[in-house]
């Protein structure tokens, strides 16, 4: 069965935003060692799982990366581009994106289908809403979890009841951001 992997970017705090969706605290610039991490995460990976709210910005600007074989995050671009999504979304339609789809059903039957097809791993991105309800559901295999070295003091986070995790690995990047990986106890 396919692993469902989450990548998140949260605060000291745990926000993975500020409480109106503000991610200026984002300051940290990635180094070499995290750029090959999150390269080394993503290559097993053939289904991305997105939020609307999310997929808004990430679609297009990774399309635009793809487009431009001069961008430093060209093979990234690529990647997320040519890899197919899946969008969650409570709002009916969807712009249309090359290689993404709309879920239909529920979000974990859609989640128990990806899982039960034939592929490799399937990660997830999105905002609060999005990850708290993959990860209340259950649904979420690992956690990649790059705390960033700011204190917000309040905004949003994708932990809103109790979740029981087991630490897999931690590393601390040159760029002061650390990794927490989790899977669920």
């Amino acid at each position: 069965m396919r692993k469902l992997k989450l990548q998140m970017q949260l605060s000291l705090d745990s926000f993975c935003a500020g409480p109106d969706g503000e991610m200026d605290w984002m300051t940290h610039e990635w180094d070499d060692e995290i750029k090959q991490y999150v390269t080394d995460l993503t290559e097993p990976v053939d289904c991305i799982v997105l939020g609307r709210k999310l997929a808004e910005g990430f679609i297009p600007y990774w399309a635009t990366v793809a487009a431009d074989p001069d961008d430093p995050q060209y093979s990234a671009g690529r990647k997320f581009t040519d890899t197919p999504k899946v969008v969650f979304s409570r709002t009916p339609g969807l712009p249309g994106w090359d290689n993404t789809v709309l879920a239909k059903g529920t979000l974990s039957h859609e989640i128990t289908q990806l899982k039960k097809q034939q592929g490799k791993d399937i990660i997830a991105y999105g905002g609060a809403t999005f990850a708290s309800a993959l990860i209340g559901e259950g649904l979420v295999d690992e956690l990649h979890l790059f705390i960033n070295p700011t204190s917000i003091g309040k905004g949003l986070t994708p932990f809103t009841g109790r979740t029981g995790l087991q630490l897999v690995q931690s590393k601390a990047f040159p760029c002061g951001i650390v990794l927490l990986q989790y899977q669920p106890k």
